[in-house]
């Protein structure tokens, strides 16, 4: 089966695709993945549009106004309560969308930066579950915000909706730019997970996508060995969608997770034209988001392979497009939680 994809990177997940909700994926994503996902009619997000924000991106000045966050790296850790503007869900809404955007910032009413960044964070967590995402290469603050609430609506998530950002610099040719903003910000990255394990609350699901992935392994690594693995304990569900790492790379940091290995879900495509480029700038070796689906399951981790649902020309978000794709996080997050 072959699923048509989004015109558009962003704004039409949904449209279009409800007549396929019902359609069964078979084993292509993964055996027992799926399951019975008949989504909730809203999500809490959609009820309280408010995404909490952790980023190591400089504030803008003056603060609190668009672009809200710049592309250069800040000093430590800043929280931020952004409000959202929902989609309009009416059906002249959704065919617009489709050239105006979905979810979009209203406002950033609280900014902390400093050392209470992470507390805050965890505070405004309110005790509730919550899902924190972490973007890829060559996005901006704005983009990431919007992908992070269209992955919290796309899944109907019942907690906090969380985006951790880092300082892309939103550009095709500053890749190495890029990997080296998402390295540096491992540290604060572990400061925010910290806070958030050592806070009275739910579970903390992650989902990230492409470079985002290399930042998020490399950071639980780091959280296993500073804190051991009871440090992990807290963590949830963690969706790798199109991880952007070498798969040597990839392996070692699996191996080195210990039992949270099982934990992890990958989203893997082996036609993602995205993966084939970084792979030829890292000399040929292959990204594990495009390795293949037997080599992935060997290190422990399930795997949900998605090449056969991406019909565009990059094939690299299915996880926002694709509202079949989406499920398997759903369903990941569900099984975190005993569901």
């Amino acid at each position: 089966m072959t699923l048509t994809a989004a015109p558009t990177r962003r704004g039409f997940a949904r449209l279009g695709f409800s007549a396929l909700a019902s359609l069964s994926l078979g084993g292509c994503l993964g055996d027992g993945l799926l399951g019975d996902a008949t989504p909730e009619k809203q999500s809490a997000l959609d009820v309280s549009p408010v995404l909490l924000v952790a980023t190591t991106r400089r504030p803008a000045d003056p603060a609190g106004r668009p672009p809200y966050f710049t592309d250069q790296r800040g000093r430590g850790l800043s929280f931020a309560t952004l409000r959202l503007a929902p989609p309009d869900r009416s059906l002249i809404g959704k065919v617009s969308s489709v050239v105006t955007g979905d979810w979009r910032i209203a406002g950033t009413p609280r900014v902390v930066t400093g050392p209470e960044a992470a507390t805050a964070f965890a505070e405004g967590a309110l005790g509730r579950d919550v899902l924190i995402y972490v973007h890829g290469y060559r996005e901006s603050f704005e983009t990431a915000a919007v992908s992070a609430a269209q992955l919290s609506d796309g899944i109907r998530f019942r907690g906090v909706s969380g985006l951790f950002t880092w300082p892309s610099a939103g550009k095709t040719f500053d890749y190495g730019y890029d990997r080296e903003s998402a390295l540096w910000s491992r540290d604060a990255f572990e400061d925010l997970l910290r806070a958030l394990a050592a806070s009275q609350g739910g579970r903390i699901h992650l989902v990230a996508h492409s470079m985002g992935t290399l930042l998020t392994l490399e950071t639980l690594r780091m959280l296993r060995a500073d804190a051991g693995e009871a440090a992990l304990d807290r963590i949830g569900a963690i969706v790798l969608a199109a991880p952007d790492i070498d798969i040597d790379l990839f392996t070692n940091g699996i191996e080195r997770l210990g039992t949270a290995a099982q934990k992890i879900t990958v989203i893997s495509s082996t036609n993602d034209r995205a993966l084939e480029l970084s792979s030829t700038i890292a000399g040929g070796v292959i990204r594990a988001g495009a390795a293949d689906r037997s080599r992935l399951e060997a290190l422990g981790v399930r795997v949900a392979d998605a090449s056969d649902y991406g019909s565009g020309l990059i094939n690299h978000d299915l996880f926002l497009s694709n509202v079949e794709v989406q499920q398997v996080i759903k369903r990941a997050v569900a099984r975190a939680d005993g569901r």
